[in-house]
């Protein structure tokens, strides 16, 4: 067994029996890791509610011979508990620790993410995060983790996108009106979303207005959707809710 500790964030729980609690990890220096947490519903002294999800903290953990570490005790260095007074933005912080949790790997640290993960929270704690940024944040967990979509040039042929574009996932993003024919499930993108989208890529940071991040949204999530194989649950959440 090896003891060390990690700069974490939590990314969710899971209840084990009647007391202890499975705590999943977005480490600094390990990646994606599953964490048993002894007696964690019941210890106020042990964790004193430091495993809620986003929580950023110093981790005490221990190797065990299977895949799941032990914790042993935690410092929080952030709730972010302002996050908790606002509908709209615990929606966004679950699906960002979702979307990190499923396109991060075991074991395999990745810092732009951490950092990208970690700013984007202390944005929607200090009440900074317009809806603009979740989608910027969205697009650099993309590109941080190998999946970046293009939407210019054409993806297929790199010509640019024109005026009648099509969106594939499959394909890997947007392409233009002559390569349409060899992405037969592709769907249609307004050419506007497609300039928006790249230049929020690009590193602009200027608002969208409501109907661009509508749509910018139902792109990303199509390729979200079509690279795990399914829709994220929180998108459901984000929906019911009301926000983008």
């Amino acid at each position: 067994m090896e003891r060390f500790a990690d700069e974490a964030l939590v990314l969710g729980t899971v209840d084990f029996g009647d007391a202890d609690r499975i705590v999943t990890l977005f480490t600094r220096g390990h990646g994606r890791l599953s964490a048993f947490a002894a007696g964690a519903r019941k210890s106020k002294k042990r964790f004193a509610g430091a495993l809620e999800a986003g929580t950023h903290l110093t981790a005490r953990l221990v190797t065990t011979h299977g895949d799941t570490c032990r914790l042993d005790g935690v410092d929080v260095i952030r709730s972010f508990h302002h996050v908790r007074d606002d509908l709209a933005h615990i929606a966004r912080a679950l699906y960002c620790l979702e979307l990190c949790r499923e396109l991060s790997r075991d074991n395999q640290p990745n810092d732009a993410l951490f950092d990208a993960l970690v700013h984007y929270l202390g944005l929607l704690d200090d009440k900074k995060a317009g809806p603009t940024s979740l989608i910027k944040f969205e697009l650099d967990a993309l590109q941080y983790t190998g999946f970046m979509p293009h939407f210019s040039p054409c993806a297929l042929c790199g010509q640019p996108t024109g005026d009648r574009p099509r969106f594939d996932p499959e394909h890997g993003g947007v392409v233009c009106a002559a390569c349409a024919p060899r992405v037969p499930r592709g769907v249609a993108a307004r050419p506007e979303v497609v300039d928006a989208l790249a230049r929020l890529q690009a590193g602009e940071r200027k608002p969208l207005p409501p109907e661009l991040r509508a749509r910018s949204r139902e792109l990303l999530n199509l390729f979200i959707a079509h690279h795990l194989g399914r829709k994220l649950k929180s998108v459901e959440f984000m929906e019911q809710v009301g926000t983008d």
